[in-house]
């Protein structure tokens, strides 16, 4: 009985009846062979025509049909399929413009789509940010303020994020500043600064954002809990919100410190201010400081000023909060 492994290739049933038959029967010719196959004429000669066509047999003068060598044969079959799936693909990635159109078709009484949907489960919840950084096109904007990535998140991070970087996708996020002191952590974000993500630090964060596109926006349902779930919504009004949260967070955010800077900054530290900093950073009040090293008071607060600068901070707790982080001290 001859098999259907060709159908694969794109041959019907009839067509593999046919090129196996004429493989056994070189330099014979098709008369009645529609009996043989018990189909009709008609099904046998359009066939017949597309075997042809494709090469697969090659007819006569006197018309015998003679089929190509087997290897020729699916050689040529899974070119032409590969090529097909290939425009299938490129049809089926280039979907996603139907959406506008057939949203049109709903027209103005169309029963309005789930303004926001509710996520409980972990896993799902992980799932659905997978795919919306999978098929995101233009832009991913997040604020996590977590302070330390395990290996595991790294590792299942990893290559979703420089699928998008890849793809051109702009990333722009925000993190906790004390996650820079996780070496860890600290590695990974600067990988990802290095691919051209726009990473940006705060002192202080305690919003949790995701948005994907400028079109769907995924929060926590409880910001306070974030065991009880998330919600996820494409709400036009919401949407613009949290982009509005997201920009106003971002403007007042740092710029992720360049490693190499840091360093060349710590030599820009002459000696005496390399002891201030560590006076400043234990000693309570200034004139203790400046006691311990026999300088004034101010003179002691002058090298305080220059440090700040140094540092790029605001303060002296963010001073020595950088300074940690950077082992200076």
């Amino acid at each position: 009985m001859a098999g259907t492994g060709m159908s694969t290739l794109g041959l019907d049933p009839v067509e593999e009846r046919l090129y196996r038959h004429f493989l056994r029967n070189p330099e014979t010719t098709d008369e009645n062979v529609h009996l043989l196959l018990h189909t009709s004429p008609a099904a046998v000669r359009a066939a017949l025509d597309r075997l042809i066509e494709l090469g697969l047999l090659h007819q006569s003068d006197a018309g015998a049909l003679t089929a190509s060598d087997p290897g020729l044969a699916v050689d040529r079959l899974s070119r032409l399929r590969l090529l097909s799936l290939h425009e299938e693909l490129q049809q089926v990635t280039q979907s996603r413009r139907l959406i506008d159109e057939l949203r049109r078709e709903q027209g103005p009484r169309s029963h309005p789509a789930q303004d926001v949907e509710q996520l409980e489960a972990l896993e799902e919840i992980r799932t659905r940010i997978d795919d919306l950084a999978f098929f995101a096109r233009h832009e991913i904007l997040s604020a996590e303020p977590y302070t330390e990535l395990t290996p595991e998140n790294i590792a299942h991070a990893r290559p979703l994020d420089a699928r998008c970087l890849q793809r051109g996708v702009r990333m722009r996020s925000m993190i906790l500043r004390q996650a820079l002191s996780h070496p860890s952590t600290a590695g990974y974000l600067h990988e990802l600064a290095a691919q051209g993500a726009e990473i940006r630090v705060l002192d202080d964060l305690s919003e949790r954002i995701l948005v994907y596109d400028r079109e769907t926006v995924l929060v926590p349902a409880d910001p306070t809990d974030t065991s009880r779930g998330a919600l996820l919504t494409r709400q036009p009004g919401l949407v613009a919100n949290a982009l509005a949260l997201f920009e106003k967070i971002w403007n007042e955010a740092s710029d992720l410190p360049d490693p190499a800077a840091q360093s060349d900054a710590a030599h820009r530290l002459s000696a005496v201010e390399q002891l201030v900093l560590a006076e400043m950073c234990q000693a309570g009040k200034d004139d203790i400081g400046a006691r311990n090293l026999g300088i004034s008071v101010r003179t002691y607060r002058r090298h305080i000023a220059e440090i700040l600068r140094v540092l790029g901070a605001g303060g002296r707790a963010q001073a020595a909060l950088l300074a940690r982080e950077r082992g200076w001290i």
